[in-house]
């Protein structure tokens, strides 16, 4: 360590105290330390510390000198230009271990290339003959089993009669599905190989049918989908019918709010005639159908004929649930009369039902009916005594 010397004052003018001072050369020990004074670098505190222009080559008499920032000098270091210092090296950075990535190509190449296997007896393993034509529609059964779990269960039973386990041999077919179109069969195939699926309005029910059949849920969206974008006055009771029996909920709403707007066209198709009771009489509850009642009467009991013949069962028993949401209260005794001679011939409506709308008449009050039969729907016209019925007329 360099010599350090205390600087010279004349004697006549030094103090006592400061002589004391420079006879020991700036020795006194430093001010002890604050705990929030430490900081981390010591060195870098002193660098900052250190006098601007002292000559690197020069004795540092202020070396002993505590600096402003109140740290000790660090041990093994030159007083001389510790602003110089070169900066701490900075932390050794970790190597990098080997990356990994999933990238994906064209995804319209890749199903154009999966659409020409469709139906395709080249490298094919397995056949179905499908239909009432016995048209044969040729597959792959690694690509049927994963993708769908109805064709793996298919597809992985053994012959009858093999001792072997169900696994090692796969049946080679053919497989007969009679009960199917092969346009709709194909279409089913189509979406399984490409994920993607050519509808048309004649197979677009059918193919929803078999992808609630075969338990695909994507093929079915897309079914849905279709249906509600080219929903028609034909084909809006089959599409509510199909939307009932799955369960799709979004389809019945849709249906319902389509045949609402355009009753009166809708009651004339062959498609409402073959709605079942269940869902005529959910039809049937809406206020908001565009429809005078006695028109609507008149569609129901054309609707109970055609029913009664197909299933061949009395007019009355098939049409007691629908009949049950009849309005006969919003009807005027003139129309009344009408309707009970109509309906000696057939019978389509319970005399009660009848008795009731009569006894509404009479006691100006729709009274001993439930309310939902006294409300006017939408396309009810009016008539007189309509604000008899309403519970809320003065």
């Amino acid at each position: 360590m360099q010599a350090c010397f205390p600087i010279p004052i004349p004697s006549g003018k030094r103090p006592a105290r400061a002589a004391s001072a420079a006879r020991v050369g700036f020795t006194a020990s430093p001010p002890p330390l604050s705990p929030s004074r430490c900081l981390p670098d010591s060195r870098a505190a002193w660098s900052q510390c250190c006098l601007p222009g002292f000559p690197s080559n020069a004795p540092c008499r202020t070396a002993q000198r505590p600096p402003p920032c109140g740290l000790p000098r660090p041990a093994g270091l030159p007083p001389a230009c510790l602003r110089r210092l070169p900066p701490p090296p900075s932390p050794r950075q970790p190597m990098a271990g080997p990356c990994s990535a999933r990238l994906q190509g064209e995804a319209a190449a890749f199903t154009a290339a999966l659409r020409t296997l469709v139906n395709n007896p080249q490298f094919s393993d397995v056949t179905f003959v499908v239909g009432q034509e016995q048209q044969k529609v040729f597959a792959h059964r690694c690509v049927l089993a994963c993708r769908c779990q109805a064709f793996q269960g298919m597809l992985g039973q053994g012959p009858a009669g093999s001792e072997d386990s169900p696994s090692s041999i796969p049946p080679q077919g053919p497989f007969i599905l009679g009960n199917v179109q092969p346009e709709v069969f194909l279409a089913v195939i189509e979406f399984l190989y490409t994920n993607s699926v050519t509808l048309n309005s004649h197979i677009a029910l059918e193919v929803l049918t078999s992808s609630v059949e075969y338990g695909l849920q994507d093929l079915c969206k897309l079914c849905v989908k279709f249906i509600k974008d080219t929903l028609s006055v034909e084909q809006v009771c089959e599409a509510l019918q199909a939307a009932v029996t799955y369960g799709q909920a979004d389809l019945q709403q849709h249906c319902l709010a389509f045949i609402e707007g355009c009753t009166a066209a809708v009651v004339q198709t062959q498609g409402f005639h073959e709605l079942s009771d269940v869902v005529l009489a959910r039809v049937l509850r809406s206020d908001r159908l565009a429809v005078d009642e006695l028109d609507l009467v008149q569609a129901v009991r054309e609707w109970a004929h055609v029913s009664s013949a197909v299933l061949e069962r009395p007019v009355p028993e098939v049409a007691a649930l629908p009949v049950r949401e009849l309005r006969l209260p919003l009807l005027a005794p003139s129309e009344l009369v009408t309707l009970e001679s109509h309906n000696q011939r057939d019978l389509l409506i319970p005399a009660e039902s009848i008795a009731a709308a009569w006894r509404s008449h009479a006691l100006r009050k729709g009274s001993g009916v439930p309310s939902r039969l006294c409300r006017p729907r939408r396309g009810t016209r009016p008539r007189d005594h309509h604000r008899h019925l309403d519970p809320h007329a003065k």
